[in-house]
């Protein structure tokens, strides 16, 4: 079974400003350090960064406007990267933390509602969230019509309560909750969103996944803080296999729309 999330759920508008932050980081350093934290709903939007560049406030006011639209008080805690992290990237490219990690092929039922939430988003991009359990489908979708999703798919369950409004005006939405959706069964520990490439979370995830789906088969690996390969392989070889999947994908804010799945 799984579950998945379109971009304008609460929790992937917090993913999506998070991306944009490291979108934003990249522009200015080609190694930059970005680590961001996102709470929004209720018409509050607070962000906490660990950075090793500045940006500006007016720069963050643009991106959650963009993104999630201008009916948001902002604030914006920003921070630099703590010194001893900072210097575990001396001269060298390392792992930014501790993790274990798993990469794993797309089932087809992964695929069968991956493709569903898509299909229905392109119709209605408001809050929706989709299951699928075997041969049970269960549709929650934001100002639809659920008379109209059933003719569509009528063997679904579709909106239980009835018909209903959603994103993060009426919910509140946060980084890194919506893990199985981004990554079903190759779910370990550490969230993709708001971090840049040395964090092992984004990079080492991204590249078990990868390899995954190459070699038809699950890929586990770990690392501690400050190691320089996971593997076998060099950590800086892992960054940049992660950074032309993030360059296809988009960037980080495209990244964050839908995870690995």
């Amino acid at each position: 079974m799984i579950e998945k999330v379109n971009p304008s759920h609460p929790d992937k508008v917090a993913d999506r400003i998070a991306g944009a932050l490291v979108d934003l980081a990249y522009t200015k350093n080609y190694n930059a350090r970005m680590a961001a934290e996102v709470l929004i709903g209720h018409g509050l939007c607070t962000i906490i960064t660990e950075t090793s560049e500045h940006i500006d406030h007016s720069e963050v006011r643009a991106i959650v406007d963009r993104i999630a639209g201008p009916k948001y008080k902002l604030r914006y805690v920003p921070n630099q990267q703590d010194k001893h992290l900072a210097k575990n990237q001396s001269g060298k490219i390392r792992c930014g933390d501790n993790g274990i990690f798993k990469g794993t092929t797309i089932t087809p039922e992964q695929g069968e509602l991956a493709d569903i939430a898509r299909e229905i988003y392109k119709r209605y991009p408001t809050d929706g969230k989709y299951i699928l359990d075997g041969s049970r489908l269960i549709i929650c979708q934001s100002n639809a019509k659920t008379k109209d999703l059933k003719k569509q798919y009528p063997d679904a369950i579709v909106n239980p309560l009835g018909d209903w409004t959603g994103g993060p005006g009426v919910d509140t939405g946060a980084t890194n909750r919506k893990l199985g959706s981004d990554m079903g069964d190759s779910v370990t520990g550490g969230g993709l969103h708001g971090k840049d490439l040395s964090k092992a979370d984004v990079s080492v995830n991204i590249w078990c996944w990868c390899q995954a789906q190459t070699k038809k088969r699950p890929i586990e690996a770990s690392c501690a803080i400050g190691d320089e390969s996971v593997n076998g392989v060099p950590f800086e070889e892992i960054v940049e296999v992660a950074r032309r999947y993030i360059q296809y994908i988009g960037g980080f804010e495209k990244f964050a729309e839908w995870g690995l799945l």
